[in-house]
């Protein structure tokens, strides 16, 4: 029971354009137990569309197409779709007419162009649109259906759920797809996948996904099973030999991101955070601030890009940064320091760094961040260089952050400094 989306529209190739309409359908579907094997974007092209409905009805069971039903010349789906299939179009009388009183209710004239909206494929059956003008068609041919949808979100989800959720239940056989997500931090791409891959790769079942982004990492399992048991039982079949594999390195088994999950051991314990942040410029603190609720454990913080203040905001001594500079393992220590006591905070987190593109002296090469912790009972420094842009070492140098207290909260961290 396989299903492919397409998008419809040269707009959705812009870079101001997302395709939203296939993740409302893919959740739908995957519902059922229905897999979505694959999704195109397409322009207003009749030929390319055309070849690729033919193609995607010798692949999957279910096409659904969103888009391109509208009045205008470059409305081209129910033309592509005609074509691929073989059949006649046919004006249909009663939607025009329907079309035609949403116009009068509106005080206005059809335009002779909506009629192009009443034409309908050989054999199909009209799905009704209550939020506009243009109808959707559900088209069985042999075993493949193909549904013609809207494009815009909110007539395409009013659609699918009355008309086609209902038809679909009805066709498909009892299964379930069911995904496990963990998120893991403070470990590279290619060694979670080193650890992981001799557990996940004997199964084609479930399907494992390993994605990396800005040094947070995910790890997806997609069962699909007959049943919701089966699917349950075989996630934790080898999601249990996962999470004993990673230990302590997963920090979420849900979707939460690591400042969530900061944020909510914060809030367990009673106790608060301070940042003060050069390198990174506040993009730490509005991490932490994203997540709502943050007020009762997030004080505050300083950006203190200048060196001047470093020294009159945090108490960094002068004589640190002259002979150590701003990008240092002792000024990150004492930026730390200086902000928790400063605002009182449990804890102190502070970012310095050079996030490049250019080199800063030897000492300050480009990618180079550190990052301190200060507690009651201490202060971490850990740096590391990173091979990256600017966008990526800023944000690669926050979410270090967040790890690092995450691992101190759950009394993992190590009290040294760490480098590479």
């Amino acid at each position: 029971m396989n299903a492919e989306i397409i998008a419809i529209g040269s707009e959705m190739l812009t870079h101001t354009r997302v395709d939203t309409n296939s993740l409302f359908l893919t959740e739908k579907l995957n519902g059922l137990g229905i897999e979505v094997v694959a999704k195109h974007v397409i322009g207003d092209d009749r030929a390319r569309l055309t070849e690729a409905i033919r193609r995607a009805l010798k692949d999957s069971r279910f096409l659904l197409i969103s888009g391109g039903l509208g009045p205008t010349e470059d409305d081209l789906t129910r033309d592509a779709v005609a074509a691929a299939l073989g059949r006649e179009q046919i004006f249909n009388e009663e939607i025009c007419a329907g079309i035609e009183q949403r116009f009068i209710a509106m005080n206005r004239k059809m335009p002779e162009i909506n009629k192009r909206q009443a034409m309908v494929i050989e054999g199909a059956r009209i799905l009704s649109n209550d939020r506009g003008t243009a109808p959707g068609q559900w088209i069985e041919d042999g075993e493949n259906i193909v549904m013609l949808l809207p494009g815009p979100p909110h007539e395409m989800k009013s659609m699918f759920t009355r008309e086609c959720l209902p038809a679909l239940a009805a066709i498909v056989p009892p299964s379930a797809i069911r995904t496990q997500i963990y998120r893991i931090s403070g470990m590279s791409e290619s060694d979670l996948d080193a650890t992981i891959a001799p557990i996940y790769k004997p199964y084609e079942n479930p399907v494992t996904t390993v994605l990396a982004h800005n040094g947070d990492l995910q790890v997806h399992l997609r069962a699909r099973c007959a049943t919701e048991e089966e699917a349950a039982a075989l996630l934790a079949e080898v999601g249990g030999r996962i999470e004993e594999a990673l230990g302590d390195r997963i920090y979420s088994k849900t979707e939460d991101p690591l400042e969530t999950v900061v944020g909510q051991r914060l809030r367990e314990r009673g106790e608060t955070l301070a940042v003060a942040e050069s390198a990174t410029g506040g993009g730490l603190a509005e991490r932490i601030t994203s997540i709502p609720g943050s007020s009762d454990y997030f004080l505050g913080g300083f950006i203190t890009y200048a060196m001047a203040l470093k020294i009159k905001l945090l108490g960094v001594p002068e004589e640190i940064l002259d002979e150590f500079g701003a990008v240092s393992e002792e000024t990150a220590k004492a930026m730390a320091e200086g902000t928790r006591a400063r605002l009182g905070s449990t804890y102190a987190l502070a970012i310095t760094g050079n996030a490049g593109p250019g080199t800063d002296g030897p000492q300050a090469p480009a990618g180079m961040m550190f990052v301190a912790l200060a507690s009651p009972d201490g202060t971490v420094v850990m740096h590391r260089q990173w091979p990256s842009d600017r966008a990526r070492v800023r944000a690669f140098a926050g979410q270090m952050a967040l790890d690092m207290l995450l691992k101190k909260l759950r009394g993992i961290v190590s009290h040294r400094i760490i480098s590479s």
